[in-house]
């Protein structure tokens, strides 16, 4: 099984820490391969970079088509771009904020997000509301712990984290933790361990979710609005991305 895990930054080392995460809780025989933009903000923190992300991510998919994975993750919180990979590609596309919220619904009556930048809750509160999480979801807790500097992470960053997750079980009543970015998957162990509840890593829960999909021989559905995009013309910086380029090049 070959799963697409997409980063949609463009730091490289967080591509490569991110895989290895995937890769760490990955099945036998499946091959996880990482890739990143060739454009776009190097961290995603604002409205603006995640607009961006998404066409990086749309530019992957792209090229991914000519050599289709069997499932791809695309491995932001924000799940950038998510629809348009889910055009593009037959197999599973998996957000790794929706997968989290899924697992941790399994797990507790109610769970909590802890994220990154507080400017960015109110974009992880829009895709609990897209994906019916309301009722699930009891808070989302913002550290203001910049996305690149969790690169870094050491036992005060790791406090600091582990802090903001035990008042949002105190304050929201939460039976569970989900780390609201990618770049924290590291570090899900060890807050599990300390806290005592199930912490959940959206990596490695959108990389089993693909696992399991595949083996159920389920593909994304072809009618409505998942149908492949209409093939037109693309101008400017943009031209070689059109859905007719990708075909042209001996894609679907």
């Amino acid at each position: 099984m070959k799963i697409l895990l997409l980063n949609p930054n463009t730091t490289a080392s967080m591509t490569q820490a991110i895989a290895a995460a995937a890769r760490a809780v990955a099945a036998p025989g499946t091959e996880v391969r990482a890739t990143q933009p060739s454009f776009g903000p190097v961290s995603i923190e604002s409205h603006y970079d995640e607009a961006f992300a998404a066409a990086g991510v749309a530019e992957q998919v792209r090229l991914a088509a000519e050599d289709p994975p069997d499932a791809t993750v695309i491995a932001c919180f924000g799940d950038p771009g998510l629809d348009a990979a889910r055009e593009v590609l037959d197999g599973p596309v998996l957000g790794i904020a929706e997968a989290a919220f899924h697992v941790a619904s399994m797990l507790a009556t109610g769970f909590s997000v802890v994220t990154t930048m507080t400017r960015t809750c109110v974009m992880a509160e829009r895709l609990v509301q897209r994906y019916g999480f309301e009722r699930s979801c009891r808070g989302i807790h913002g550290t203001d712990i910049p996305v690149l500097a969790l690169e870094q992470a050491g036992e005060p960053m790791l406090r600091q984290i582990e802090e903001a997750a035990r008042t949002a079980l105190a304050r929201d009543g939460s039976g569970a933790i989900v780390l609201g970015c990618a770049g924290m998957a590291p570090l899900c162990a060890t807050l599990s361990d300390r806290l005592g509840v199930p912490v959940v890593d959206g990596v490695a829960a959108a990389v089993k979710l693909a696992e399991a999909l595949v083996g159920l021989g389920l593909r994304t559905s072809r009618r409505g609005d998942y149908a492949q995009p209409l093939a037109k013309p693309f101008t400017g910086w943009a031209q070689g991305l059109a859905w007719e380029a990708t075909r042209a090049a001996g894609g679907r």
